[in-house]
């Protein structure tokens, strides 16, 4: 039997609040929708479906191979600018991704640069040439790819890092030469950390709203958003919801069972150094040339862009309206920021202090938010809470004869409470990393003190873990500062961020002025990725550096 107390209720009353909104979701599949979801099936859903299938495999693809070589690049070869590169490939984290595509849209139209410089290079008029579309699916893929393969490079890079440079030399004794011991050794070794990576990826790509939509590719998230505002029904866009769950669920057990009863272990009982292979002459330039490419079209060149835009035209609200839009951004982010590592926090001890199965299912239940797209969080956050609203106001017109308003469906409490279920996972992960490190012995000896269990993590644990708290702090605070498909369903009225008006004016195709925002979000992004940066720096001990 377990056992319950403080700790142990609050656990499960966190995984509870967390997992409410895919409850609501996965109820509403047996509600019935009316013709509404038989027009769907047979006029968008196959599209919505190939779509979203095609943006998963490319973006899969694209990210792996991109994320996993540039990895092993940095970590086992020595070539120029090296150093540089292994913490400039993080850059493009700091970029939305409808951000990069209102900044190539701008570049790449026939009124861009670009097309306007081949014009007058050739001569050429519309219609004599032709010119690659970036606002389409394949462009959405690429775009989509560049922006998220950092997650593939960190895990990758950490794994390559942290393996065996016995079981490397190995290969080498068997005649292996780089390529071979590149795709028969580490590749497998690395295979939970590269998966990992290509999982956070995936789960970002289903969760895109702002670029698909701008670019026109219709998916579950967009058609999710149609058909709640557009439609208004509610049901259809909860089912909608669910079909977009039910990718997350099948790719996630997909991968559990590929991977079967296999372990990945560290044999070495210490780090050695690492053998490097030198790279010279072409070698050296096609290693440059890999590791410049990503960074060049997934940060630089979208960030020159954008600095260019907003000197030249700029956000025409520049000024109070303007900072007023900007402190939304900062106080939600900060708000949730906040929420999310206090919970985070909670749920981690509270695992600690009770590592039986019942607590280890909440937390893993807690920790799903992520893999979560925000549009599907929207949906079953927005249902239960416009209920409540409306029985609430039923209850006072009729028995106090006054209407109280949407206390919550139309207050930035719902954006919050949606902030923490996406990003909850985020904090959790980084803290119960930080709090596996401090050793048992600790706890015992301030309860032999007299301390209780919460005494205990406010004077032990929380300050040798300062570190981590800040890191899963920052970290949250960016991804709801980008965050978009719950922000622009859930936003109060009249309630603008810093994602949602970069994202109205690029759909007004006021790119220009959209420069203005997204250069702010792409400025504050750039924290976490300095912090991860320093933290992955002395990742591997003896590297002779």
């Amino acid at each position: 039997m377990p056992r319950f107390d403080v700790w142990s209720i609050l656990t499960l009353g966190i995984a509870a609040v967390v997992a409410l909104p895919v409850i609501v979701i996965l109820v509403h599949i047996f509600m019935p929708a009316g013709d509404i979801w038989s027009h769907l099936a047979s006029t968008v859903l196959p599209r919505y479906l190939l779509n979203t299938l095609f943006l998963v495999i490319a973006v899969g693809i694209g990210t792996f191979a991109i994320g996993t070589g540039t990895a092993w690049l940095v970590v086992m070869c020595r070539f120029p600018g090296r150093k540089i590169f292994e913490w400039a490939m993080l850059l493009p984290l700091a970029v939305p991704t409808y951000v990069i595509a209102y900044a190539y849209t701008d570049f790449f139209q026939y009124a861009g640069p670009v097309q306007t410089l081949l014009r007058e290079l050739f001569g050429w008029d519309r219609g004599d040439y032709w010119f690659p579309n970036v606002r389409s699916l394949p462009g959405a893929a690429m775009l989509i790819t560049m922006v998220l393969y950092p997650y593939v490079y960190m895990l990758a890079r950490a794994a390559f890092l942290e393996q065996s440079a016995g079981v490397l030399d190995v290969g080498r004794t068997l005649g292996r030469g780089p390529w071979r011991l590149f795709t028969t050794i580490a590749v497998p070794l690395a295979r939970p950390a590269i998966v990992g990576g290509v999982s956070l990826a995936l789960m970002e790509t289903l969760n895109e709203f702002g670029a698909v939509q701008y670019f026109g590719v219709d998916t579950f998230t967009t058609g999710i958003y149609r058909t709640w505002f557009g439609m208004g029904e509610q049901i259809a866009a909860a089912q909608l919801a669910a079909c977009l769950l039910a990718f997350v669920i099948i790719f996630v057990l997909l991968e559990r069972w590929s991977r079967g009863k296999r372990r990945y272990y560290q044999s070495a009982g210490r780090y050695q150094q690492l053998q490097y292979f030198e790279l010279r002459g072409g070698k050296a330039v096609a290693a440059i040339a890999a590791c410049v490419t990503p960074v060049l079209i997934g940060f630089i060149l979208p960030g020159a862009l954008l600095g260019h835009m907003a000197m030249r035209t700029g956000d025409s609200l520049l000024g109070s309206a303007f900072v007023s839009i900007a402190g939304n951004s900062l106080i939600l982010a900060t708000i949730a920021a906040l929420a999310a590592v206090g919970f985070g926090l909670l749920l981690s001890y509270g695992a600690r202090l009770h590592p039986g199965s019942l607590t280890r299912t909440a937390t893993r239940i807690a920790a799903m938010g992520y893999a979560i797209p925000g549009s599907v969080v929207a949906v079953g956050i927005l249902i239960p809470f416009a209920w409540l609203d409306h029985t609430l106001n039923t209850y006072t017109r009729d028995n106090y004869g006054m209407i109280v308003g949407l206390i919550f469906s139309g207050s930035a409490f719902i954006l919050i409470y949606a902030y923490v279920v996406r990003f909850l996972a985020v904090s959790f992960n980084a803290l119960e990393a930080s709090l596996g490190k401090v050793t048992p012995s600790m706890d015992a000896a301030s309860r032999t003190l007299g301390k209780t269990a919460g005494g205990t993590l406010r004077r032990i644990h929380t300050p040798i873990m300062r570190g981590s708290l800040f890191a899963a702090g920052i970290l949250v605070f960016v991804d709801v500062m980008k965050e978009l498909p719950a922000t622009i369903i859930l936003r109060p009225f009249n309630f603008d961020t810093l994602a949602v008006r970069a994202h109205n004016l690029a759909a007004d195709e006021r790119l220009a002025e959209a420069a203005t925002s997204s250069l702010a979000i792409v400025a504050v992004g750039i924290i976490p990725v300095v912090l991860l940066s320093m933290a992955m720096r002395g990742s591997r001990r003896s590297t002779g550096e």
